[in-house]
């Protein structure tokens, strides 16, 4: 038979009988160069259909432990407990990726063995390099575990399963903290590890989300300006995100995490989705239609054009560049328009009566007018009492509710 690479069985028992007949071939002849192509290739064939079972993890770990003379107790720093060894051991509880990399570095037991895929390793990747950087106590104290119900230091033992398992639905690249095409608007110092973890669990709720297929070109001035008039209503803020919603926009409520200072963001799922995020750090009427609206200039402007696919936002200052600038006015001029705000004259003098006025006129929440002043003037102690103090909070409850 002429040799190739064998794909079936009968090229496999050609093979063999072929290897039979020549197997007394002399080295460095025709035939003894035929002989030794046909056991290459038998050999790769029998490799990828008949490969031969790796060991059994559990009888790995008690024959290492055999070969050094180990007692279970000498296995609490690389299992973490007594009780979780005699676990382990007894078959009880299956090893964690951080138990799994620790038997390996810790006795020598390969990754393959130990993870019974071939050609595993536990080399360092994004899980174990960022992992043990989030603010793992926060995200167990808020359930953004599934499924775990242990204590911060039984999260931290088993803290890449728990990532793992965390960022399973959108995949391990969105472990990476500095992506390419993220803008951060903020002028503190931004903890960008709980940036991450807070844009994953985001990112998850929405994908859990059935809302249609979102239409790109479809946020305009006209359609915040008919989504905006839902302010003048008790329940407007509720009422947007279903507009939203139905407008195949993914709408999220989760206060940020800490030394993330977040109002909100603009983010873009794996299958093109736009989602708005927003933390509702500021209980305040004013600053949810300002961020909401200003979050889906980014949309309109930003993500449906593909120039950036994520922004994250505070307003405690003022924009710094094109972009956040370019969102600020669609949002103002959607809320109030720049022909309605000049003839209104609120931006020279104001009275609680005149903001009421206006806002009744335009048929919006008095918080929005009330709220561009005080931003205009800078001088945040104005008209308090029409900003809507706490009354936003109260009409959302967490970032799982549909």
């Amino acid at each position: 038979m002429k040799p190739k690479i064998i794909k079936t069985q009968n090229e496999y028992s050609a093979a063999l009988a072929r290897i039979e007949e020549i197997f007394d071939a002399l080295p460095n002849t025709s035939e003894g160069d035929e002989l030794e192509l046909l056991a290459f290739l038998v050999e790769q064939y029998e490799s990828k259909e008949f490969p031969i079972d790796l060991p059994d993890p559990l009888a790995a770990i008690r024959f290492r432990m055999e070969q050094k003379g180990l007692k279970s107790k000498d296995l609490v720093p690389y299992i973490g407990s007594p009780s979780k060894v005699s676990e382990v051991l007894s078959g009880r509880r299956t090893l964690s990726l951080t138990m799994i990399r620790n038997l390996s570095e810790g006795l020598g037991i390969s990754a393959e063995v130990l993870l019974r895929k071939p050609g595993a390793s536990l080399d360092s990747n994004a899980l174990s390099l960022y992992a043990a950087k989030f603010p793992v106590a926060e995200m167990a104290k808020r359930g953004w575990f599934s499924g775990f119900r242990g204590s911060v230091r039984e999260a931290r033992e088993q803290l890449e399963d728990l990532i793992a398992a965390f960022v399973a639905p959108l995949g391990q690249d969105a472990l990476s903290p500095m992506l390419s095409r993220q803008h951060v608007r903020t002028g503190t110092k931004m903890d960008e590890y709980a940036l991450t973890a807070w844009r994953i669990r985001v990112m998850a709720v929405a994908a859990r989300e059935d809302v249609p297929r979102y239409a790109e070109g479809s946020v305009t001035r006209e359609f915040l300006r008919d989504m905006v008039r839902l302010s003048y209503l008790e329940e407007g803020p509720r009422l947007a995100r279903e507009f939203l919603r139905k407008n195949g926009i993914h709408v999220v409520v989760e206060p940020h995490l800490p030394r993330t200072y977040l109002d909100g963001a603009a983010l873009r799922l794996p299958n093109g989705a736009p989602v708005v995020a927003l933390t509702l750090r500021h209980d305040r009427l004013d600053n949810f239609w300002f961020t909401l609206a200003h979050e889906l200039a980014h949309v309109a402007l930003h993500l449906d054009t593909g120039k950036v696919d994520a922004f994250f936002d505070d307003f405690d200052g003022r924009a710094a560049d094109k972009f956040e600038r370019e969102a600020d006015v669609f949002a103002s001029d959607a809320l109030i328009s720049s022909r309605e705000w000049k003839e209104s004259g609120l931006s020279r003098s104001h009275s609680e009566s005149q903001v009421k006025a206006l806002a009744e006129r335009l048929r919006i929440s008095p918080a929005i007018p009330a709220g561009r002043i005080r931003f205009e003037r800078n001088d945040y102690r104005l008209l308090g009492n029409l900003v809507g103090k706490k009354r936003v909070r109260c009409l959302f409850t967490t970032a799982g509710e549909k």
